[in-house]
């Protein structure tokens, strides 16, 4: 049976890779790929990333992944026909454990739990009673009380209201006025910053090397933004902005985020780990990556701003 694990660790090796090295190359946090290399994926995100994790893995140091995968594959499966059978086992042991109680239950214990709680049924029966009428009377004096509290302070209440509903009425309506105002005037700025932002902008391939791509942004707004959508499954990513990492994270199904970037950021990148279901805008203008080499999953993208 191969070694994973040991067979990647080889091959970095033989590559003279370290970790770090590695890390750099394929954006693979070092702890995951430490974990693959000692077969400890269970402290991966999850099964579709120690597939794509152990693929890039291997590409990277010249091997061939779908032998390893092939390999991952079969372990599992031993995995879980192991646990099958271990099941009926268990269930079995249960079953005797219970009967085995059940017998050890002699009649004798039986009848002396009975004398016991016919001994002290009548005190029972007693306690019940009197919790049920000291219950009946406090309910209906506090009934009482507060049926008299209601009628005292109606009167107060009705004339108060009259007083303070005219004072809210007023001033809820010079409120709308000013939210009214401020609002538009929100809603005005929004709008002119999103259209500088978008207006000219243009997103240019200059180089592709295996799963790494450059990109060229033109006429980028001050403070770019750049949304991350996953549509039709989960998806990780991260982003880093001048070589100092900006945010990574996991997007469930329909889920979404937006980085701002800084202002006079002159380059940033870009990781993904399921490119096929992850939408990217920059400035609200969609980034079509996919059209070059559309079947990859995992991908490096570089994008350099050109600030004017």
């Amino acid at each position: 049976m191969t070694d994973i694990g040991k067979t990647l660790q080889n091959a970095r090796n033989e590559k003279h890779y370290t970790l770090d090295d590695l890390q750099q190359i394929t954006k693979i946090q070092k702890r995951y790929l430490i974990a693959i290399e000692e077969n400890n994926f269970n402290a991966l995100p999850g099964d579709f990333y120690v597939r794509a994790f152990i693929r890039q893995y291997a590409d990277t140091v010249g091997i061939k992944a779908d032998k390893l995968l092939s390999e991952l594959d079969e372990q599992a499966g031993k995995k879980k026909v192991e646990e099958t059978e271990e099941e009926p086992t268990e269930a079995k042991t249960r079953t005797e454990a219970v009967r085995r109680q059940q017998q050890s239950s002699t009649p004798s214990q039986v009848s002396q739990s009975f004398d016991k709680f016919m001994h002290y049924l009548p005190t029972i029966i007693i306690v019940g009673v009197v919790v049920i009428i000291i219950g009946s009377i406090y309910f209906v004096v506090a009934g009482n009380k507060k049926e008299a509290n209601q009628a005292a302070s109606s009167t107060n209440v009705s004339i108060s209201s009259d007083v303070s509903s005219s004072k809210k009425s007023s001033k809820k309506e010079s409120s709308s006025e000013e939210v009214s105002s401020s609002s538009s005037k929100k809603e005005s700025s929004s709008s002119s910053e999103s259209s500088k932002s978008s207006k000219g902008q243009k997103i240019t391939n200059t180089a592709v090397s295996g799963s790494r791509f450059t990109y060229s942004l033109t006429s980028p707004a001050k403070k770019n933004k750049i949304k991350f959508t996953s549509k039709g499954g989960s998806a990780w990513s991260s982003i880093s902005v001048n070589g100092t990492a900006n945010w990574q994270g996991t997007l469930q199904n329909g889920a979404s985020h937006t980085v701002t970037l800084p202002e006079g950021t002159t380059s940033f990148n870009i990781s993904l780990g399921n490119s096929n279901v992850t939408n990217i805008t920059i400035n609200g203008k969609k980034f079509d990556f996919l059209k070059e080499n559309s079947t990859l999953t995992v991908r490096q993208i570089t994008v350099n701003v050109a600030n004017e």
